[in-house]
Parts: structure tokens; C-alpha cells; sequence
């Protein structure tokens, strides 16, 4: 009996078993459903948000508020933008399903057992995040050790994804959110650090930061030009997108007409004195957009919230590589290049000289233009924002004219070195050409100009001599770096931008400008003087002295990107705005980081920032050391000996500088990359010669970033050394076996070795694909393969990522394709969705146009009888 019970048991328990069984399957099926529409909502919730973005951009077509220039200057490449737009919608994605899914609101981590690993491959591939979470794949052609790819991977082989285009900003210590997992210091007004709240980042601005205009003083040994090329140098190796939205995905509401925290709006608080003078409470804001994985996404991966929360993606590539002159990205890349040129040129522009010298080409304006224009110019005559490597090439005069020396300085290179070598393919000049132009990046910004802002201790310190390539050293920017040690160089800027005449003095035409009257304004480039005169400023003219007491001019803290009467931004608090948003540590962590003391007293801060006024004001609003911003706290130390920061400042900087070198495969000096001949020419050159070069002036300093008097201080070009590029020359012996093929068509070669042998690697032009082998390697036969050939890729037929939203019809063309919409609709400024332009279709204004006179002409027609009758 107690058997058959036993086994009656069993039978039932296995019953109950199967059932449950059966009934989990179906419980985690129902979740996946749920799930999989949750996704789909989200990804409609972020599509429309972006979608109305870009309606109000089309029926407003001037940016004119200080905001909208902002929201230009953050603009994104088109991959950028498509990246961030994806970790959005899988951000948003992620968030509903804690909403509506799980009931759970204020949950930061989903349990992961609840969905299966082909569910998370689909909510990866439908939020379009899938692609940039694969391993990257890299090239295995004989080039791939001679030139680096134009995103910055495979620069390490073993790390394919470090220092590369659109990945996470390194974080060099955990962030600090306020739910651990996203949400920025100063999201939740009630969260108190050391008991008490934050300080209001425009209060710390009004209180310790701007000064006047008057008041600034001049740095007595450096020239204006060592601010404009720090802030060149950053814009080669940083650039973190903001949200592709300007509403919140949660209600549509517009971040400019929110002072509610709602992602992604993260507004500006105003002080009670800014509000009753601007009659507004706050400055929209938007955040930087989360790299796909991380934040609320990494919960549902299985990450802990410790160990992989919300993370900024940089856009470029990290590396000192000039990618302000190439880009970051093919598809940026092939628009600058000149195609048709055989010797490897970029593009110039097709209108304007600069007394025979090239401007940069003008941006096709992917919305509104942001750049002031000469008034009342139409159609021809309307003057763009400049295209370049880095979109915020307009940002301001001085930048531009910085771009335009690189841009003329490579097209020189080129030819050179096509004269010099007419064997060599356009593409050949071209990949040399850039590798020039890259290495006299380094070495200007290694050699010149970060001794000068660390100082010889610091810089021996934390940058030291170059003792070759480090595999594993990681050279990827750091978040902290990028967002808040570098942008030490706003302090430095001047409220005013010289131009001077041939006798570097007041130019008569051209009067120094206020900053903000420069802003976005190519107009003035091209139609007041050209480059010449800025340069002259910038050299002759000292950069504004970084003092404890006057950190920011009011140019920068009340008239930021200022193009009218109307608005005002304010950089410092967009600078601590920002450094909250990234989840950035106090001053004091970084500090312990750098194995500097912690400052724990007011007396222990007053060792570190001499000034007692700015000690008291700081103490006054932040309350407690712990919790005074990095960036305010690492602007205002005292300087180190012959420096232009403090030590922790100095700490950050050479840290990163010396893992941008020590981790560059590349770098101009690691042995593989030059010959010794090539080195030694290249150590010659610098900015100075490169003024020589591409502009009109005969007399330069020797240094350029030493503010020199002239003539005195003056060198004539005749007398600054410049390579010579017969180091480059390379001798060509026509082989009767392995003679080289014709060009290919929509594509290139270039010459290798491989294994001691000729070699020659194909490519194909952007929206084109190879066909056939990409290396061909001569034999003693000849050719171990035919040439391949290039050819136009179908964009549209990609179902996996279609290059044009639904609402557009996908049109291929040769070497690319059109997105195109049907009347009234018209293309947003992402070039892939159609957005209702707000006017009436044209075939509707033909019908009611016609309707009128036909209602016009009865009516003249009935008047006449009456009149008659």
C-alpha cells in the first residue's frame, strides 16, 4: 500500500509538475509579449519627440535664441545622432517596462531571469543599439598597420573598441547618481549631500565666477593662440552628443518650456535676480545621450547598477588623429574629400578666396542655419556655417580660422607630395598626407602647448618622455577630461577678438570685436578681411589671464552664442550643468585620486585657492568641501610653477595625454609609423611654419603661443625651419610582371608590403562595395589576383537598418540615395524623416487658386448681366 501510495504520489507531483511547468513557459511568453510591445510603444514614444523636434525646426527657420545655437553646436554627425537616438529608445524602452510591465516605478534593477537572451539580442536590434554592443571586426589587409581608420578602431587589436569613434567616455572613478543608476547630482531637489542641497550652478556663476568685461586682465607670456588651439585640440578629441529630442519622451512637453526634471530635460534653475530680470525660471537644458547598454538599459542586460550605469558616448574618435580635418566617420569623411582630384585633396570652397587662398567648403544645412548671414542676402548670395572635420567649425571666428590653415595646409602636403611621387594613387597622397597632418597635431600639442599649461615639474610628473607603444594602456578620453579638466581653458578666453593690419596694429577697417559678435559668423570671415588679420590678433595679442578672481568673462556667462537683443546663456553654468548631468565626483574624490589631500575645512581649502574671497563664497554656497563641482574646484587651485593649472587639474590632463600617446599604435614617434628620416623632418615643422605656409604674413614669432611684440619679437618665414619631403620620396621601379593596374572606378589602391613582396589593397568609395580580393600580391607570374571591382550599394534594400524612416520613400543613387517625401511633407534636418512642413499642399494652393479666379470670374460675369439688365 504505502508503495502504490508512493507511487500515487509521484504520478501526481509529476502532474503538477509538467503543468507548472507548462505554465512558466507560458508566463515568460506573456512576458515577452508585453515586452516586445513596450519596445515598440517606447520606440514610437522617442520617434515622435524627435519627430516634432524637427517640425518646430522647420516652420521656425532661423535659430536665434542662445538655446537653439546650443542645441546647433551639439548637432551630432548623422552616426552619431543614429546611436544616440537608439540608446534613447532603448533607455525609454526600459523605463516603461518598470512603469507599466512590473508596476515597479521605483525599481532601478529588472530581475533578468524574466526574459530570455534571443529577447534581449531583440530589444537590442529593435531600439537599433544591437550593432554598437557586437564585437568590432577588424581589417586584415597589410594596411592596417600603415594608416589608421578614419573611426579610431582596431587601433589595439586585443580592445578593437578602445579610443574609437561613438563609444563610452572611460570613467577613471565610479559616477555619482542620485538613484546609483542615471539620475544627475541635483535631479531631485529634496536630495541633500552632507546635509544639504546643491547650489543652483547659476548662483555659483553669478557669485564666484564672471567678472566683467573691464576687469579682465592679459596673460604677460602667452598668446591668444594658446586658448584657441586648446580649444581645437579638444574638438579633435571629444565631442558628447545631447539628446536627438528637445521634448521629454514622457507627455511630448517642449524642454525649452519646462523647468520640470524629465528626461531628457534637464533645465538650468534660475536664482530669484535672473528670474525677475528675464521673467523666466529657468534655461532648458538637455542631457547628453546615454551609450547604448548602459543606465536604466543596463539593468535589463544583467548588469549591476554598480558596475555599468549611465555612460556618455563620444562622437569622435580620441585620438590626436586631426579628425577635426578628416572626421570621424566615412560618411562624413568621403563629403569632405575633393574626389576628382588626383592629388588626394579635400574639398575647398567654390565661391569665396581669401586673396587666392581657400576657404573651407560650405556646410549643406541639415535644418535651420545658425550662422548669421550679411543682411538681406538671398538664394547665391546666402553665406553657410563651414563644413569641416568637426561641426563646430562656426562656433566662433578664431576656431575657423585655425580650421582653414589645416585645410590649406593638407591640400599643400598633398600636392607636394603627388610631385614629388606621381606614381602614388589619389588615394595614396591622400592617406600620407593625413598622416602628416595627424602627426604635426601631436607634436604641436605635445611639444608646444601642454609643457606650457602643466609646467615642467607636472609635465615630467605625469607625461615624461616617450618610451614606446603600451598595448595595454587604454587611451579612450575620459568623461572627467573631457567634461571638466580641459574645459580649464575657458578661463583664458578673451572678451575680444583682435584683427590687425600688416604692421600688426589696430586694424582701421576692422575694429576689434566683443566675442559674442563672432559667434556663428563666417559672414565676417569672408567678407571683412579674410584670415589674415585674426591670425595677426592671435599672435600678437596676449590670451586673458586665468585669475582666481575673474575666472570667466560676462562675453561667456551672459552673452553665450548671443546673436540679437534677445536671450542670454551663460557657459560656467552649463560647464557644472553638465558635470552633474555625466555624474561627475566632488572635487575632493578627484583630488584623493590624484593622491592629493582631501581639503576638509575651509582653512584646509584656503592651502589650495589663495584667494580667501572666493574660499568664503564657495564655502558659503557649497556648505561642505565634499561637495563643491570639479570643475569649479579644480579651475580655482593656485597654479603649479610655470603652469597654467592647478595640480589636480595638471593631474587629469597629463594623465590623459599621456595615455593618448602611450596608446596610439599611430603615434607620430613609435618606430613602425615613420622612417628616421621622416621623424627628424617632421620635428622641424610647426604652427608657426604652418602660418608661413597658408597665409599672406611674412613674420611670425618662433613660437607661436609666446606673445611676441613686433617687429622685434618677430621671425621672418624665410628663417622658421619646415620639413623637407624628399623624406617621403619614394623610389618607383616600373616591374614588367606586376605593373600597375588602371584605377578602378569608384574606388582606389594603395601600395603595400606584405611579407617582402608588392601588394596592393583595394577600396571603394563610400556607398560602394568591393568585388572580389581586396589585396593583390605580385608573384613572380604577376598578379595573384585580378583587380576587383567597386559597386553601387542598394541602401534601400537594408532591412536591418533602412537609411530612410517610414514616413520617407527610399530612392537609390549612384554611390548613396534619397529620402523623399510627398507634398506638404518635407525632410527634417536628420535628412531620413519627412516632417509636416505646415503649409498647405502645392496641388491644394493650385486648386484654390484656381477655384478663386473661376469664383472671381463668375462673379465679374454676374455683375456685367446685372449691370446690363
Amino acid at each position: 500500500m504505502s508503495n502504490t501510495s508512493l507511487s500515487g504520489s509521484s504520478s501526481t507531483g509529476s502532474q503538477e509538475t509538467s503543468k507548472n511547468g507548462e505554465g512558466d513557459i507560458l508566463a515568460r511568453k506573456t512576458k515577452e509579449s508585453r515586452v516586445l510591445k513596450i519596445l515598440e510603444e517606447s520606440k514610437l514614444m522617442v520617434d515622435n519627440a524627435i519627430y516634432n523636434t524637427m517640425k518646430r525646426n522647420i516652420r521656425k527657420r532661423e535659430v536665434n535664441s542662445p538655446a537653439q545655437l546650443l542645441s546647433f553646436s551639439k548637432l551630432p554627425e548623422p552616426t552619431s545622432r543614429a546611436i544616440s537616438q537608439a540608446a534613447e529608445i532603448m533607455d525609454t524602452s526600459i523605463q516603461a517596462m518598470n512603469r507599466k510591465a512590473y508596476q515597479t516605478p521605483k525599481q532601478t534593477q529588472l530581475p533578468t531571469d524574466i526574459v530570455s537572451a534571443e529577447l534581449l539580442n531583440t530589444i537590442a536590434n529593435i531600439s537599433g543599439c544591437l550593432p554598437y554592443m557586437l564585437p568590432q571586426k577588424c581589417p586584415k589587409s597589410c594596411l592596417a598597420n600603415k594608416y589608421r581608420l578614419i573611426t579610431g578602431a582596431c587601433n589595439n587589436r586585443d580592445h578593437p573598441r578602445w579610443g574609437a569613434a561613438n563609444t563610452a567616455l572611460a570613467r577613471w572613478l565610479p559616477p555619482v547618481y542620485e538613484d546609483a543608476l542615471s539620475q544627475p547630482r541635483g535631479w531631485n531637489r529634496n536630495f541633500l549631500y552632507n546635509g544639504f542641497p546643491l547650489p543652483l550652478v547659476r548662483e555659483v556663476t553669478r557669485q564666484i565666477i564672471q567678472v566683467s568685461n573691464e576687469a579682465v586682465t592679459e596673460d604677460g607670456q602667452y598668446s591668444d593662440l594658446l586658448m584657441v588651439w586648446g580649444q581645437y585640440i579638444d574638438h579633435d578629441i571629444a565631442f558628447t552628443p545631447q539628446s536627438t529630442s528637445k521634448a521629454a519622451f514622457w507627455g511630448g512637453i517642449d524642454c525649452q518650456l519646462t523647468c520640470v526634471n524629465q528626461n531628457p530635460c534637464f533645465p538650468i534653475q534660475l536664482p530669484l535676480q535672473d528670474s525677475l530680470t528675464t521673467g523666466a525660471e529657468c534655461w532648458p537644458f538637455y542631457r547628453s545621450s546615454a551609450a547604448c547598454g548602459t543606465g536604466d538599459q543596463a539593468a535589463v542586460f544583467g548588469n549591476l547598477s554598480g558596475s555599468n550605469p549611465r555612460q556618455q558616448m563620444n562622437g569622435l574618435t580620441s585620438f590626436l588623429d586631426a579628425s577635426t580635418v578628416y572626421g570621424s566617420t566615412p560618411a562624413l569623411e568621403k563629403q569632405l574629400r575633393n574626389w576628382s582630384s588626383e592629388e588626394g585633396q579635400l574639398k575647398v570652397n567654390q565661391r569665396y578666396r581669401d586673396d587666392g587662398r581657400a576657404y573651407l567648403p560650405f556646410m549643406r544645412p541639415r535644418g535651420p542655419s545658425p550662422c548669421a548671414r550679411e543682411p538681406g542676402a538671398a538664394g547665391a548670395g546666402r553665406i553657410e556655417c563651414f563644413q569641416a572635420g568637426d561641426s563646430r567649425a562656426s562656433e566662433v571666428l578664431s576656431l575657423t580660422a585655425l580650421h582653414t590653415l589645416w585645410l590649406r595646409e593638407h591640400n599643400r602636403l598633398a600636392a607636394a607630395l603627388k610631385a614629388l611621387n606621381p606614381h602614388w594613387s589619389a588615394d595614396t597622397v591622400y592617406q600620407e598626407a593625413r598622416k602628416i597632418v595627424g602627426a604635426l597635431h601631436q607634436i604641436i600639442t605635445m611639444r608646444d602647448y601642454i609643457p606650457k599649461i602643466l609646467g615642467p615639474e607636472a609635465f615630467q610628473q605625469y607625461v615624461g618622455f616617450y618610451e614606446g607603444y603600451d598595448a595595454t594602456v587604454n587611451p579612450t578620453v575620459s568623461n572627467v577630461f573631457s567634461t571638466a579638466a580641459f574645459r580649464f581653458g575657458h578661463a583664458t578666453v578673451h572678451p575680444l577678438v583682435r584683427r590687425l593690419d600688416e604692421h600688426f596694429q589696430e586694424h582701421p577697417a576692422l575694429p576689434s570685436l566683443r566675442l559674442h559678435e563672432v559667434f556663428f559668423s563666417p559672414r565676417r570671415l569672408i567678407l571683412e578681411g579674410g584670415v589674415d588679420p585674426l591670425v595677426r590678433g592671435l599672435l600678437a595679442r596676449a590670451a586673458k589671464a586665468q585669475a582666481q578672481g575673474q575666472l570667466m568673462n560676462e562675453e561667456l556667462t551672459e552673452k553665450l552664442f548671443v546673436l540679437s537683443d534677445s536671450g542670454t546663456l551663460d557657459l560656467a553654468s552649463l560647464n557644472l550643468q553638465r558635470g552633474r548631468d555625466h555624474g561627475l565626483p566632488g572635487y575632493n574624490e578627484w583630488r584623493e585620486f590624484c593622491s592629493l589631500p582631501r581639503l576638509k575645512t575651509q582653512a584646509d581649502l584656503n592651502t589650495a585657492i589663495a584667494n580667501r574671497s572666493i574660499v568664503e563664497k564657495i564655502m558659503n554656497l557649497y556648505k561642505h568641501p565634499d561637495n563643491i563641482d570639479v570643475w569649479l574646484g579644480g579651475l580655482a587651485e593656485n597654479f603649479l610653477p610655470g603652469a597654467r593649472t592647478g595640480p589636480l587639474f595638471a593631474c587629469i590632463i597629463g594623465r590623459q595625454m599621456k595615455a593618448l600617446r602611450e596608446g596610439d599604435w599611430f603615434w607620430w614617434e613609435n618606430r613602425h609609423v615613420f622612417t628616421e628620416a621622416q621623424r627628424h623632418e617632421l620635428e622641424k615643422h610647426s604652427l608657426s611654419r604652418i602660418i608661413c605656409d597658408s597665409t599672406g604674413l611674412t613674420r611670425v614669432p618662433a613660437d607661436a603661443f609666446q606673445v611676441g611684440k613686433f617687429p622685434q619679437e618677430f621671425e621672418s618665414c624665410e628663417n622658421i625651419p619646415q620639413m623637407n619631403l624628399e623624406a617621403w620620396k619614394e623610389t618607383f621601379e616600373q616591374d614588367e610582371t606586376c605593373a600597375f593596374p588602371a584605377n578602378v572606378d569608384d574606388g582606389d589602391f594603395v601600395r603595400c608590403d606584405a611579407s617582402g613582396k608588392r601588394a596592393l589593397v583595394y577600396s571603394c568609395h563610400h556607398g560602394y562595395e568591393l568585388h572580389g580580393q581586396e589585396q593583390i600580391t605580385c608573384t613572380d607570374k604577376g598578379w595573384d589576383f585580378q583587380p576587383p571591382t567597386c559597386r553601387d550599394i542598394n541602401e534601400c534594400t537594408d532591412l536591418m537598418e533602412p537609411p530612410c524612416h517610414p514616413s520617407a520613400t527610399c530612392r537609390n543613387t549612384k554611390g548613396s540615395f534619397q529620402c523623399l517625401c510627398t507634398d506638404p511633407y518635407v525632410l527634417g534636418d536628420d535628412e531620413r524623416t519627412c516632417v509636416d512642413s505646415g503649409r498647405l499642399p502645392k496641388a491644394s494652393v493650385v486648386s484654390i487658386t484656381l477655384g478663386g479666379v473661376l469664383i472671381g470670374s463668375l462673379a465679374a460675369l454676374a455683375w456685367v448681366v446685372i449691370c446690363k439688365w
